[in-house]
């Protein structure tokens, strides 16, 4: 039984991606601190160590640990907000990280796949219609994004010294069931949808005319799995976005809100966030013609499956 790793895997991508690799037969080991992740989330069956990845203990546990046929480092502190609040611990996690596991991947041959995100990007002609390649200039706005796109760099360069295979999916805006709907500072889907079930007002900071490309969690997850087919064939490190191609607008959100779950919401607008993009959208013709990806579930159909869930998971609390 093939052996592997999901850093940050009782998240909301990682939990998810841990229950896809169990279901298609691969023993699986998580390390997660808990800090944005739940207990609950852990699958069954799983080898499951509370650990934080910026630590000497994660170091200590790869030496220990030294037969994983694939790892999904997937941990993040995933909030461009918090990484202004706390740099050095967005640091250790989304960076340091990723170079401790670099050092297993090169000393055991192991393959790489890195949870990247779009925020390397930055802002990119502002209104423009024109969705960012991967070849595009990348111009982190937040601490999170320099941490992401330094993450990528030695993983180039590792890749290329030390002969390691590895993905980097740089992700758009990820939402869908599952996603954590107690963190008010991440996830613009989520914040919406949490706050219109908790009362009638809506607090978004920025401007309305803001917009995102949407990616729903089982798309995400087919591209996880796609990587890990695709690694195999690959020489170096390949970067590669995993997007709609298309705009969603906050407006967008907003009205789908309205419909499903009040529809006297009251707006609130407020000053935006430090180093956060007006908009952006990823060309996907990477993913499809290396991965055979595309994604499959449109907007509306994906944020109404969430709000039923999200009405079903308060029910049950």
């Amino acid at each position: 039984m093939k052996k592997v790793l999901v850093t940050g895997g009782a998240g909301f991508v990682g939990s998810a991606l841990c229950k896809k690799l169990h279901e298609d037969g691969f023993k699986v080991f998580i390390v997660d601190n808990l800090s944005t992740g739940y207990k609950k989330n852990i699958i069954k069956g799983a080898n499951f160590t509370k650990l934080d990845v910026g630590t000497t203990e994660f170091d200590d546990y790869l030496n220990v640990n030294n037969n994983f046929n694939i790892i999904y480092h997937i941990a993040a502190q995933s909030s461009g907000e918090i990484s202004f609040e706390n740099p050095e611990y967005d640091l250790k996690t989304n960076t340091l990280s990723t170079l401790k596991i670099l050092n297993y991947c090169k000393r055991n041959n192991v393959p790489l796949i890195f949870a990247s995100s779009m925020s390397v990007y930055g802002a990119q002609n502002p209104g423009s219609e024109l969705s960012v390649a991967e070849d595009a200039h990348t111009n982190p706005l937040s601490f999170y994004a320099v941490g992401k796109k330094a993450s990528e760099d030695y993983i180039s360069i590792y890749s290329k010294i030390y002969s390691i295979k590895a993905i980097s999916l740089r992700f758009f805006n990820i939402y869908g069931p599952g996603q954590n709907l107690e963190n008010v500072k991440q996830g613009m889907v989520s914040i919406f949808l949490a706050q219109s079930l908790r009362s009638n007002k809506i607090e978004i900071k920025g401007s309305l005319n803001r917009y995102r490309d949407q990616v729903y969690i089982d798309d995400v997850i087919s591209a996880l799995i796609a990587s890990s087919k695709a690694i195999k064939e690959i020489k170096e490190h390949e970067i590669i976005n995993i997007s709609t191609n298309l705009k969603t607008k906050i407006t967008d959100i907003l009205d789908i809100l309205k419909r499903e779950v009040n529809n006297d919401l009251n707006i609130i607008e407020l000053d935006g966030t430090p180093g956060d993009q007006f908009g952006i959208t990823g060309s996907n013709e990477k993913a499809n013609k290396i991965l055979n990806w595309k994604p499959k579930t449109d907007f509306d159909s994906g944020l109404t499956k969430m709000i039923h869930w999200a009405r079903s998971s308060k029910q049950n609390d």
